[in-house]
């Protein structure tokens, strides 16, 4: 079976699917691997370090493709790339499915099995796989030094002879793995953190950082989805959800949003009247940008001042970091690849949870449900 690599296309999109490293993995389980020249460019592996990984380097995305069995990438392909892949084989990449809907069809016309690394389950056995999670821990790490080169004052408490400055006071409003490593960077830097987040069990992974959990006092599970993930909560629960959150927000330097749904669009956290009564020079960094933004004035990828509150909405934060994401990101498709290939031989057990749960399209259907519902409501 052959794997195919491409070059990512997306405008600002510096990952690749597979590394030298994941290469050699994939070719050790009886895989054959062509890599399109110059995939691995932005992520700073050249073209010689694929062969001497023993890839086959291709000129272009359409020899790359030509008869391969298995399509990995990193963005959704573009429909002149979903032209050039062979009917019947398996594709792979990162995919909102139920929003990329004309991709979707266009791999189901095509009876193309289609995966998506966003529907990997949250489970102990899919946790090498979980793409989401690998490349929500670079965002949340990136988010914090962003936060501080917005900022105008220092993150740390120093004391100088000109007198003591009082350390930065970051509020991280989602405490999932994104949230956690912000967390965790940001007490790095020697701030003072608090975190929110709807579901009372991370209270302790929160503290265990060093930070302030913040609480709103609750006695039912509002927020807590399946798989660890946050769910939809009630009107009167939202209610004191924003008072709590405008109490500390006033007070707070920079503050990270990292709260989203699958499969939905991102909750609203921070309402104009909330930006309004921060203080100038405050910063928001909204990791929900690519949803809609937990900031009512979010503009997805950009930066925006509102009376002098820097909001960042900027896109796809673990491209800036593309080495070690790409590093991240190939591991799991490549430990997911393995999952379905043994010894160069394709095994779709379509009652295996991960398997089922990944994929959206199968024989010219689409399996998952959110993205056949979403598809007969468009």
């Amino acid at each position: 079976m052959i794997v195919a690599v491409l070059k990512e296309t997306t405008s600002g999109e510096n990952r690749v699917a597979a590394t030298p490293k994941t290469v050699k993995e994939l070719i050790k389980n009886g895989l054959t691997v062509r890599v399109q020249s110059g995939a691995g460019e932005s992520s700073y592996y050249s073209d010689q370090d694929y062969i001497d990984g023993g890839a086959v380097v291709t000129p272009d995305a359409s020899s790359t493709l030509n008869g391969s069995d298995i399509i990995i990438k990193v963005a959704p392909a573009t429909l002149e790339e979903m032209n050039s892949i062979p009917d019947e084989s398996i594709y792979i990449s990162l995919f909102q499915t139920a929003r990329e809907l004309d991709l979707v069809n266009k791999l189901s016309d095509k009876k193309v099995t289609g995966f998506s690394m966003h529907l990997i389950p949250r489970t102990s056995l899919a946790q090498s796989m979980d793409a989401l999670s690998s490349q929500a821990n670079v965002s949340g790490y990136k988010s914090v030094l962003i936060g501080a080169s917005h900022l105008s004052v220092y993150m740390p408490l120093l004391m100088t002879a000109a007198g003591t400055i009082p350390p930065a006071k970051v509020l991280i409003l989602g405490a999932g793995v994104a949230g956690l490593q912000a967390i965790a960077t940001a007490k790095r830097l020697g701030s003072q953190v608090e975190a929110f987040d709807v579901r009372p069990e991370v209270k302790e992974q929160v503290e265990s950082l060093g930070a302030k959990f913040v609480e709103v006092e609750n006695q039912d599970e509002e927020g807590i989805g399946e798989g660890g993930y946050a769910k939809e909560t009630s009107d009167d629960y939202k209610r004191r959800q924003q008072e709590l959150i405008k109490k500390h927000i006033s007070k707070s330097d920079l503050v990270i949003t990292t709260a989203l749904i699958p499969g939905r669009p991102a909750p609203l956290l921070i309402p104009t009247d909330m930006v309004n009564g921060m203080n100038p020079g405050s910063v928001i960094i909204d990791l929900a940008a690519e949803n809609g933004g937990n900031c009512e004035l979010t503009k997805s990828g950009e930066i925006v001042n509102h009376n002098g509150v820097i909001i960042d909405g900027q896109l796809n934060l673990p491209s800036t970091m593309s080495t070690h994401a790409s590093q991240l990101y190939a591991k799991n498709i490549s430990t997911f690849v393995t999952y379905i290939v043994n010894e160069g031989q394709l095994n779709l057990d379509l009652e295996d949870e991960i398997i089922s749960g990944a994929m959206f399209t199968h024989k010219g259907e689409i399996t998952n449900k959110a993205t056949r519902e979403a598809a007969s409501n468009s």
